[in-house]
């Protein structure tokens, strides 16, 4: 079927409203998420297609409602858990580690638990420091789930379907100032993106940038200035960070040499860390400088926006940490 236009939004909505209607075990939990239609308008008029059954606002609770979710999807569900912003994470986050990513272990399979964790991160948005968080390589430190950060609308419809289907529970995080990016996302029912798959989303021979979420945008405008220099950046969208695809990322760099990792999160024990110590392993001998890493400031986020803006990763950082590797 023919792509189309559409925004980062309106692929989650379509990716949520498709799965539901494939599958009636398939059902909506969070705060605001039935009468309200969503906190970012992404399951507004789910209530009235698909009943209060099957979308369920709750109480303002994000244990509770993760704890409930965790249950239901042992009892052979299929739960999509939202949480208001991943900031509320940290609330639930025993039965994140020690629920959701334990069950299949410690029952020794005896359990599955196919469940999603919708929530939005990032700053950008003047919400002061205990509402900016990023804090996707936290959840990502953990095993006995996947993490999803998808970057684009075609990202995001493809990688949330994927999440879905599994038997596996996944942390799907989405960007809160992306929700009106448009691109091209396919009109077909079955379109799904493999978990655990990076992507190129530029081709280039002078270094590679990897990155996610909104570090691709940021990326994105950073290697059309840097090709005017004549420096061409290959662009490695990770997509999702557990699984890392780790490979992806090798082979790119084994090409150009050198390396520059964007991201929003904080730069102390960040994916960047992890990057770069995974390519002085696999590829030392094809390294031509040090690996060098653009995230947030080490502070809590300022409020002012101008401020904020300065102690967020920008265009400019990325260009400017480029031209120090090459």
């Amino acid at each position: 079927m023919a792509d189309r236009p559409i925004t980062y939004r309106e692929a989650l909505s379509s990716a949520l409203r498709e799965e539901m209607r494939r599958d009636e075990r398939v059902f909506i939990m969070g705060e605001e998420v039935g009468v309200w239609g969503g906190t970012y308008a992404v399951t507004r008029g789910f209530l009235e297609e698909f009943g209060a059954k099957r979308v369920r606002d709750t109480p303002i609770s994000e244990m509770a409602i993760v704890g409930a979710a965790v249950g239901a999807a042992m009892y052979g569900v299929r739960p999509i858990a939202e949480l208001m912003t991943i900031n509320f994470a940290f609330v639930a986050m025993d039965a994140i580690v020690n629920s959701m990513a334990k069950v299949r272990y410690m029952f020794n399979g005896q359990y599955t638990v196919p469940m999603v964790i919708r929530t939005t991160t990032g700053g950008g948005k003047q919400l002061g420091a205990t509402h900016s968080h990023a804090p996707e390589p936290i959840f990502a430190h953990f095993p006995g789930y996947y993490v999803a950060v998808p970057g684009t609308a075609y990202d995001a419809k493809g990688m949330l379907k994927a999440s879905i289907r599994d038997d596996n529970p996944v942390m799907f995080v989405e960007h809160s100032t992306m929700l009106q990016r448009r691109s091209e996302v396919p009109d077909d029912e079955d379109f799904v993106l493999p978990i655990g798959k990076g992507d190129i989303k530029r081709e280039g021979s002078d270094v590679t940038i990897v990155t996610y979420q909104k570090g691709l945008e940021y990326s994105l405008i950073a290697a059309d200035e840097l090709a005017k220099d004549g420096i061409e950046a290959e662009i490695v969208d990770l997509r999702w960070l557990r699984p890392l695809d780790i490979d992806i990322v090798i082979e790119s760099f084994k090409k150009t040499n050198r390396c520059v990792v964007v991201e929003e999160s904080l730069p102390m024990y960040n994916v960047g860390a992890e990057i770069a110590a995974q390519i002085q392993l696999h590829a030392f001998d094809y390294m031509d400088a040090p690996v060098q890493r653009v995230a947030a400031m080490d502070i809590p986020l300022p409020y002012a926006g101008k401020i904020e803006a300065m102690a967020l990763p920008s265009p400019e950082k990325i260009i400017a940490a480029v031209k120090e590797v090459v």
